[in-house]
């Protein structure tokens, strides 16, 4: 069954190291981590909003920080979505997630992810990426994993380039950020592309090109 197939893979706990050799930890959202996660959204909101979905319905309010956990609980739980922070030397710096997951003749899903200002740059994000997406090959059987991104966000860009996925072309207003319909790139990877080995060999053997 689809929802046990998925759900039984969550929660799940993920550590990688990045090409410098930083351990970072990849895990559910918590209760416990509100103060930590309010206070690192807040503090890179500059540098963080011009990328954030927003929803352009009536119910466009503001999820508290209760509402989300339990949204990513359920979610994660009936197996269409696996959500998790970043964790570097016990400091929350980012997250990573894995939505619209369908198994199926599909077995596809998209992935999103955000990281603070001050822990760009350093391989952790396309670590964690990576991570994610070797985890959702393996023990979650997908076929594939695709990221969208809007054309203006050069640090989300050289996320993508540096794991060679690859191109698939222009998305006209395919998401609702920041407060409009944006166009997006959109960049993807299958599991055949990976020839018997995982994501994250391309950040050790970056000679893999995109095309």
């Amino acid at each position: 069954m689809f929802r046990r197939r998925v759900g039984e893979h969550w929660p799940v706990r993920l550590t990688a190291l990045t090409p410098r050799g930083e351990p970072i930890v990849l895990r559910p959202l918590t209760a416990r981590d509100e103060t930590a996660f309010v206070g690192v959204r807040r503090d890179n909101v500059d540098w963080l909003s011009p990328w954030d979905a927003t929803n352009p319905g009536p119910d466009s309010s503001v999820r508290t920080f209760a509402a989300m956990l339990r949204s990513f609980d359920e979610e994660a739980a009936e197996g269409r979505q696996l959500p998790l922070v970043i964790e570097v030397a016990g400091r929350l710096v980012g997250q990573v997630t894995l939505s619209n997951i369908t198994l199926g003749s599909f077995r596809s899903c998209s992935a999103g992810y955000w990281i603070a200002q001050d822990s760009a740059g350093r391989g952790i994000m396309p670590t964690a990426l990576a991570t994610a997406a070797d985890h959702a090959f393996t023990a979650v059987s997908l076929h594939r994993v695709e990221v969208n991104i809007r054309p203006e966000n050069t640090a989300s860009l050289a996320v993508v380039r540096k794991l060679a996925l690859r191109h698939e072309g222009l998305r006209r207003r395919l998401l609702h950020i920041d407060g409009a319909w944006r166009d997006h790139e959109s960049f993807a990877v299958t599991v055949e592309e990976l020839n018997g080995g995982s994501l994250r060999d391309r950040l050790d053997h970056p000679q893999h090109q995109s095309h």
